[in-house]
This record gives structure tokens, C-alpha cells and sequence, in this order.
């Protein structure tokens, strides 16, 4: 199925490598194989072979890298898994919610869906370099679920929507949003893409004193969940930047 293949599944520092096998075992369960890890504690280890069982092989092929960035560079939609921002909202929706919008996203557009530490989650700056939150409606007097467990929710979500748009199963999930965009003229920026905008936006901000570094309260932040949630296409990102840059030659013109 094309779309399990542009799912990109992302842990960010796992301290158990026996998590780092459960979540191979889940994804090849799914047929999810895209697997990136940031920085993990301990890899590879006996242990998280083990835990793999017969999914050793995405093992073998999970690339490390050393931070986020360096994960999601090339994707064009990112979900963070969270129960929630911790600063200031941010577009929240279950995986099921969350399988409406990968249907929706172009043909070819990679998808990186990433996971936090088992202690702590994900911290807020990396919550904010995902465009959506996903977070699993779990039991409300305990909710705390094991990062593999998760994993395997989420593909099992994504699966039964790449089934659905075989035509191999019946779905009743409802879009979430009219974010029919299939057909689009241009591919969508890339994480990469979208950060080096912030950076100039922020910068442009700088130079014609709107925004204070020393006061900044929580504007670069809504202005990212502006941006993220608009989701520009490469066109429409040279157009911005180019207001950004005539805007600082008249600054610096000045």
C-alpha cells in the first residue's frame, strides 16, 4: 500500500532499547517500515532484537540521526504525539482523526509521525515544529501508554486507512477539516523548508523592531502555529520570502 510507505515513524531519545524492538514488531505488524531514531540512549542491543522478534530487519534498516531536524527535514506533514501543548493550544485530533488528514495530503507528500521519551513526552519546542497534535483518547483515570503501545495505535489507524482507500475495507470516519488538497499545483514545503522561513520571519520581525527577543511572550510561537496550520506550498513560501527580503533591503536601505 503507497501510503504505509510515506508514514516515517520518529522516537526521539528512547532510554529502552527493548521499546525500540516492540515498536519495529508493531510497525512491521501495520506495514509501517520507515523507522528514524533521535539520539536514542542505547542502539542497536541484543535487547531490542529480541523484542523485534521477526521485525529485526527494520532494525537493521531505522537510520539514527541527531536531532529532529535531521528526522523530519523531508516530510511535508508532522504530527507530534502529545495529550497536549503546554503552552498555548495547538490543532489536537485522535489518530483515527488524524488518518482523514493523510488521506487528504498529495500523492508523494512523506508524513512523519513522532514520539517523545518514555519519561517526559515531548518537550515544547518540539511540539512546535509539528504541524498537528495526535493524542489517544486512553482511559481517563489512567492514561498512560507504553511508546511501542502507541505506535502500534496509531499504525493500526493508518493501515485501516490505506485499506479503506484500497477499497478493501468500509470506514465511517469523517474528515476532520476540508483540507481536500490531492490535486494541488505545487508540492507542500518540507519541514527543512518551513524552519528556514520561520528563521527569516523571525529575522524580518527583528529588523523592522515588531518583535523584542527580550519580551518575546508567545508571539514567534502562535506566528509557527499560523504558518504550520496554513500549510504553504513551495510557491506560495518563495512569494513570503520575498515580501521578507524586499521588506529588509528597504530597512536596511534606510
Amino acid at each position: 500500500m503507497e501510503l504505509l510507505k510515506r508514514i516515517r515513524i520518529v522516537m526521539i531519545n528512547t532510554s529502552d532499547s527493548g521499546n525500540i524492538g516492540a515498536a519495529a514488531r508493531a510497525m512491521k505488524t501495520m506495514g509501517v517500515s520507515d523507522l528514524v531514531l533521535v539520539a536514542p540512549k542505547e542502539f542497536p542491543t541484543a535487547k531490542a532484537t529480541a523484542r523485534a522478534s521477526g521485525a529485526a530487519d527494520l532494525l537493521h534498516q531505522a537510520r539514527v540521526v541527531e536531532s529532529l531536524d535531521d528526522a523530519i527535514a523531508d516530510c511535508q506533514m508532522v504530527f507530534g504525539t502529545s495529550a497536549r501543548m503546554r503552552t498555548i493550544p495547538w490543532p489536537l485530533m485522535s489518530p483515527r482523526e488524524a488518518t482523514q488528514l493523510v488521506l487528504n495530503e498529495p500523492e508523494g507528500a512523506d508524513i512523519a509521525i513522532v514520539f517523545g521519551r518514555e519519561d517526559a513526552g515531548l518537550t515544547n519546542e518540539e511540539l512546535r515544529r509539528c504541524h498537528y497534535h495526535i493524542c489517544i483518547p486512553g482511559n481517563e483515570a489512567y492514561s498512560v501508554l507504553n511508546v511501542a503501545a502507541a505506535v502500534q495505535v496509531i499504525c493500526y489507524e493508518m493501515r485501516m486507512a490505506a485499506l479503506s482507500q484500497d477499497g478493501q475495507t468500509a470506514t465511517s470516519s469523517k474528515p476532520v477539516m476540508p483540507l481536500e488538497i490531492t490535486d494541488w499545483d505545487e508540492p507542500l514545503v518540507s519541514a527543512e523548508d518551513m524552519e528556514r522561513f520561520m528563521k527569516h520571519f523571525e529575522e524580518t520581525l527583528l529588523d523592522i523592531g515588531f518583535f523584542d527577543p527580550n519580551n518575546p511572550k508567545q508571539l514567534m510561537t502562535r506566528a509557527r502555529r499560523l504558518f504550520m496550520r496554513t500549510r504553504m506550498d513551495r510557491l506560495e513560501m518563495n512569494l513570503m520570502r520575498g515580501v521578507l527580503s524586499t521588506v529588509q533591503k528597504r530597512i536596511k536601505g534606510e
